[in-house]
């Protein structure tokens, strides 16, 4: 009995494409009858059943324990635990809650990801027609073993790797395995051992779509034996590779964590050796902890990249993953897959030969207007009879539809079919005379590569005409005149072909013979010989005109982008020229990728930007050696042959139209209307995420530090009072600050204006620390600012309520109160500031972002209510201030406004002076 022996192949070691078909039977110990029903059960217990085995995810608990193990979560819990066991529970509380609300953003958002394998069950069909003892049978498509014979029939999906045995016209839909965007004709020869996988005509694939035609064949894999099952291991094997934003947070949260942790304990310590009582000095270093922790921060990231989200769907690119906007912004490299892509998915005739001439037509798509023709380069009012004979003849000789849906005007039937009938109508060929009664036919079929029509000869003459569309070379051979009557040039024909072929183009002969009038059918001898050559049709799928501008914003904003594509080499460099992607030629094929090195390949996907005839190995391959080089690689695809590296890519861009349900799962991003000209959409909304998040990074850093100083100058230098340590604010009152004022200011941060230059930066370097050397700068000088100001005001105002006989704890709540209050307006006058790094609030105009206004009214009347309302008072420790108080710290908080201005001026002038510098210099 047939036995497994290899976890890759389902049987053994044996070429399937390149070897025979009794060979093949013989191999799989099958024949022409299929196997018996005692076989067939046999083999089921040792192949298992035909369904794609599922991985095992994190479940639910290990993924909300994942969301917990960050340093500075471990921070606030210990801060809460030790509040709660020094009696400060309402402080440990609020401190608990906005961890929870953190884990729990954290933890629907990963539970809802990662479903890619889940898709590839509904690549299998549920029911399949087998031969069993030589009988048809329906049989659940899981009960498929090695050795079954299946028939197959149009609009089936194929449920196994099959050999063909037997196929009539047989057509298969492969574009979401292979990526070849025309159906593949089949055939049951023999092919050579090293062909690849997209120019396998023999087999078929378990998940692809047969379109045409018939045929016989025998499972020689099944479950994850299959391509199929072999592409759900690769998606087994990929990392979700950490976004930028990721990588940096963390590296901040990891040295925060690290100096909050020493600057706690020495706090801690001088507080002990200053005869702070214990719980007081244990208080002052959760008080710091909880100070110097941006808690606000993951809230305002999330808001952030959800405006982001907003956004991009409302230029048709829907974001599965929330950090994926911002990484959209740092990519380096976009490979973007070509069907439907860059190009329309429309086959376009677009050039027409004739013993006349050349004829060029422009425009593209199958909507019947638009398109020009033009012979030597002049503009023609009409087609010539010549050009009218040769659409008419490609018209009548086929079986596709044209028609007008919802979606515009769609083809039914073959793509090549229909840019023929496209063609025809759009350059003067009416539909009436394109829709002439056919009186008979000789349909396509891979061995013939050829088709034929019988129609009535128009005029009054009561011939009949026989129209006949193929492959050049079997057209020509029955040809021996062309239409005007005069001999046949095959060798000049065929250098026509050629060219045709080397710009990238689809190549159909036509040729035409006349007959007597009585004739009804056709025969295939009909068409043997004596026709005579119509001419030549080129037609390609041209590039989307939006995504030629889009590659060339793509490259003016320093982003590469490359073409990986199953088509074939010649017609990938045609469209890769038309885009703008190479000039020289240069192209990779997936044979010439298997054969270099990782080294190699590394040095050749630098110089090269168009791939083609690439297999699901091939396209892991080049996005994890980009990765190597530190590039940030978007990846678009829609097929299952692109899930791999769509999930291995930094971001994985799928299409929304024509993508799988795999592709879809796999990504990222998904593209309402798979565009690429939307992905370069996406790519300058992330670059605007990435901006605003900085900003509001530079403006909530500087509050966090700002309080670390306050308190620790207060433990080191401040005075006991009646034995209590003289503190500026209290755990709650940070708290506020940290979380209300924060948020509310620098979440409007989100809602600002892209800056004008945003596309012509090169990409950050993705190793680029989000805390530049200007923010550490920029951040350590306004954080002493702020600490001045407020520790001045809140001694000031302590010493004057001191005076005036007011008691300690009225006096320290006032006091406190001044420091927060001066605390917060300096973040407000910090925050119109923080709008551009780098121009001033003036330049980029003071009302082009209004939330800024409604985010610091917002504050100011919740900052009214933490002065003068008693139940804040009792719930904040705060005490009403009078009008002189409010007046002082609003003039001491102003001062932020000049001295950051300055700031800006100097660096514009030293950034001014370098680039005159480096223009004098070239």
């Amino acid at each position: 009995m047939l036995a497994r022996t290899s976890d890759r192949g389902s049987t053994n070691q044996l070429s399937w494409h390149s070897t025979g078909n009794e060979q093949v039977l013989e191999a799989l110990e099958s024949s022409q009858d299929g196997l018996s029903n005692a076989e067939a059960a046999s083999r089921l217990q040792t192949f298992g059943p035909n369904v794609l085995k599922r991985a095992k995810g994190d479940g639910p608990l290990r993924i909300l324990l994942r969301q917990i193990n960050d340093p500075l979560i471990y921070v606030l819990l210990a801060s809460v635990a030790l509040a709660i066991i020094m009696g400060k529970v309402v402080d440990g509380l609020v401190v608990l809650g906005v961890v929870v609300l953190n884990t729990l953003i954290g933890f629907v958002q990963e539970y809802r990801a990662g479903k890619a394998i889940e898709a590839l069950m509904d690549m299998v069909p549920q029911t399949t027609t087998v031969l069993r003892d030589g009988q048809k049978t329906t049989l659940p498509a899981a009960d498929l073993v090695p050795g079954d014979v299946v028939e197959l029939a149009s609009g089936d999906r194929v449920p196994a790797d099959m050999r063909l045995l037997l196929a009539r016209s047989l057509k298969a839909d492969e574009a979401a395995l292979t990526g070849e965007s025309v159906p593949v004709e089949k055939h049951t020869e023999p092919l050579a051992e090293e062909t690849q996988l997209a120019d396998r005509s023999n087999t078929v694939y378990g998940g692809t779509l047969v379109t045409y035609g018939t045929g016989t064949a025998v499972v020689v894999a099944t479950a994850n034996d299959t391509e199929l099952g072999r592409i759900s291991s690769m998606l087994h094997e990929t990392t979700q590779v950490e976004t930028p934003l990721t990588r940096q947070l963390a590296v901040v949260g990891k040295y925060l964590t690290i100096a909050i942790v020493i600057v706690a304990a020495v706090l801690f310590a001088v507080g002990m050796l200053r005869n702070y009582p214990v719980v007081d000095a244990t208080l002052a270093a959760i008080t710091l902890a909880v100070g110097a922790i941006p808690e606000g921060l993951p809230a305002i990231v999330t808001i952030a990249l959800a405006i982001g989200v907003r956004r991009m769907a409302s230029r048709r690119a829907v974001i599965r993953r929330l950090p994926a906007v911002e990484t959209l912004g740092s990519t380096t490299v976009i490979c973007s897959d070509k069907t439907g892509t860059l190009t329309k998915n429309e086959m376009t005739v677009k050039e027409l030969w004739t013993a006349e001439g050349t004829y060029h037509v422009s425009g593209a798509g199958y909507a019947p207007e638009g398109d020009l023709l033009r012979a030597n380069g002049a503009k023609l009012g009409e087609s010539p009879p010549d050009v009218r004979e040769l659409l008419l003849a490609g018209a009548l000789c086929s079986d596709a539809s044209l028609g007008l849906s919802d979606d515009g005007w769609r083809i039914t039937g073959d793509p090549t079919e229909g840019a023929l009938l496209t063609a025809a109508q759009k350059l003067g060929v009416g539909l009436e005379e394109a829709r002439q009664e056919r009186l008979d036919s000789i349909p396509f079929e891979s061995e013939r590569q050829y088709m034929a029509t019988l129609h009535e000869a128009p005029g009054e003459t009561s011939e009949r005409v026989v129209y006949l569309k193929g492959a050049p070379e079997v057209v020509l051979r029955r040809c021996a005149f062309l239409l005007d009557g005069s001999p046949v040039d095959t060798e000049h024909v065929l250098g026509q072909v050629e060219e045709m072929a080397a710009r990238g183009m689809r190549v159909l002969a036509l040729a035409e013979k006349r007959l007597g009038g009585t004739i009804q059918d056709l025969a295939e001898e009909d068409v043997e010989e004596g026709l005579r050559l119509i001419g030549l049709q080129g037609m390609i799928d041209p590039p989307r005109p939006e995504a030629v501008e889009a590659v060339a914003a793509c490259r003016r904003a320093g982003i590469t982008v490359k073409m990986i594509t199953g088509d074939h080499a010649g017609t990938a460099t045609a469209i890769g020229r038309e885009l703008g992607l190479t000039t020289s030629g240069s192209t990779l094929t997936g044979a010439d990728i298997a054969a270099l090195s990782d080294e190699e390949l590394r040095g050749a996907v630098s110089r090269t930007s168009v791939f083609a005839r690439v297999a699901p190995e091939h396209k892991l391959r080049l996005v994890r050696s980009l990765q190597a080089q530190n590039e940030v690689v978007a990846m678009t695809g829609d097929g299952v042959n692109d899930a791999p590296a769509l999930k291995q890519a930094d971001i994985g861009v799928a299409m929304g139209i024509t993508g799988t349900d795999v592709s879809k799962e796999a990504a990222d991003i998904v593209l309402t209307d798979d565009n690429f000209a939307s992905i370069a959409a996406a790519v300058e909304e992330g670059r605007r995420v990435y901006d605003n998040l900085k900003k509001a990074l530079a403006f909530v850093l500087p509050t966090n530090i700002g309080l670390a100083v306050i308190l620790t100058a207060a433990v080191a230098f401040f005075p006991i009072e009646g034995g209590a340590p003289l503190l500026p604010m209290l755990p709650t009152q940070i708290l506020w600050i940290n979380l209300v004022a924060a948020v509310a200011l620098a979440l409007p941060l989100a809602f600002e204006a892209m800056e004008p230059d945003i596309m012509r930066r090169a990409p950050r370097e993705p190793d680029a620390s989000v805390l530049s050397r200007f923010v550490i700068v920029r951040t350590v000088y306004v954080a002493l600012l702020m600490a001045a100001g407020a520790l001045g005001l809140f001694l000031y105002e302590f010493a004057v309520e001191t005076a005036r006989g007011t008691t300690f704890a009225t006096a320290l709540a006032e006091a406190q109160t001044m420091a927060v209050t001066t605390v917060i307006l300096f973040q407000i006058f910090y925050l119109l500031n923080c709008r551009s790094l780098r121009e001033s609030v003036l330049k980029i105009g003071l009302w082009s972002n209004p939330w800024i206004y409604a985010g610091i009214g917002a504050l100011l009347l919740l900052q009214l209510g933490f002065i003068y309302l008693p139940f804040m008072n009792a719930l904040f420790g705060t005490a009403p201030l009078g009008p002189v108080a409010l007046l002082q710290a609003l003039a001491v908080a102003v001062l932020v406004l000049p001295i950051i201005s300055a700031e800006k001026w100097l660096r514009g002038k030293r950034r001014t002076a370098r680039v005159q510098k480096k223009v004098a210099r070239g």
